[in-house]
């Protein structure tokens, strides 16, 4: 594998796992309003971005590339109000995405097929976790304000299940 590839591999689950202690600040931030649904929402936001950071880590390993791992960041948002959790998971989602491309690109130039297929997966989850986002913050602008409809939107959010990751590694 290139080595500039496997650098962004390897970079990118450390990624991964700062995206779950986003997840779980966010979380913690729901849970204390007492917003039981969002929190669990995130919760299994958090435990995708474990398993995506899992992937990366088998995938590197299945091609014989070294995996070096280290210090995840603390989660530096502070949220004032309900939508800013909503606003900062987007804008991270769009972030991953960027991230998931510029492999996807170093992969392309040094003719890394394998990798980029491998990618393809990702590129299709992360269309998925942003129209998740920005659904959650159109329906935070239209029913956010009314308590009834928060109380709604936060059952809703409550049944979330969690799913493992349909990606088969080879």
């Amino acid at each position: 594998m290139d080595k500039k590839v496997a650098e962004l591999l390897n970079d990118q689950i450390n990624k991964e796992m700062y995206s779950a202690y986003l997840y779980l600040d966010i979380a913690n931030y729901y849970d204390a309003k007492g917003l039981d649904g969002f929190a669990n929402w995130y919760e299994i936001q958090a435990k995708e971005e474990m398993d995506h950071a899992l992937l990366f880590y088998r995938y590197l390993h299945n091609n014989d590339a070294p995996v070096t791992l280290s210090a995840i960041a603390k989660p530096d948002k502070t949220f004032s109000d309900l939508m800013g959790p909503l606003q900062a998971a987007l804008e991270h989602e769009q972030y991953v995405t960027s991230l998931i491309n510029a492999i996807y690109a170093a992969a392309i130039a040094v003719n890394d097929f394998r990798t980029t297929q491998f990618l393809d997966w990702f590129i299709k989850e992360q269309g998925e976790e942003e129209k998740n986002s920005a659904d959650q913050i159109t329906k935070m602008e239209l029913y956010g304000a009314d308590p009834r409809s928060l109380y709604l939107l936060n059952s809703e959010l409550k049944a979330r299940v969690y799913t493992a990751p349909s990606l088969v590694l080879d």
